[in-house]
């Protein structure tokens, strides 16, 4: 286990049985991946920053949960969005290769883009 990847392991975790260790370690991957998504979701950081950082919470994050947790991104645009690059929604993102990353990198730093011209001439319309 890569040291970058895996949060640290407090003293007591090491003296735990193997299976508590693993439900702490899930438990903080899920309570890390909320953090993640409330910050996207929220505006704080886009989902290319988080395919940028390749954090250990992220590793074994599918393609479309990560997506979805955008705002106005339902079930319907992830799944178009990932058929247009050839990539499917229960990709992870660990397995993600170089150019994979660096496409849907350019593809939604394109489209976030895009989206805010929008979201700005309905402003100036309105």
């Amino acid at each position: 286990m890569d040291a970058a990847y895996a949060p640290a392991m407090t003293r007591a975790d090491s003296t735990a049985p193997q299976h508590l260790q693993a439900l702490a370690r899930a438990n903080r991957v899920r309570l890390a991946r909320a953090a993640i998504k409330r910050s996207i979701a929220g505006g704080e950081k886009t989902a290319a920053e988080v395919l940028l950082e390749k954090s250990w919470e992220t590793e074994s994050m599918s393609l479309a949960e990560l997506l979805a947790s955008q705002r106005r991104w339902g079930r319907t645009r992830v799944r178009k969005f990932l058929q247009m690059l050839a990539l499917s929604e229960q990709k992870r993102l660990g397995s993600l290769t170089h150019r994979q990353r660096m496409l849907l990198i350019t593809e939604l730093e394109a489209r976030s883009g895009t989206e805010r011209e929008h979201e700005t001439a309905e402003l100036l319309v309105a």
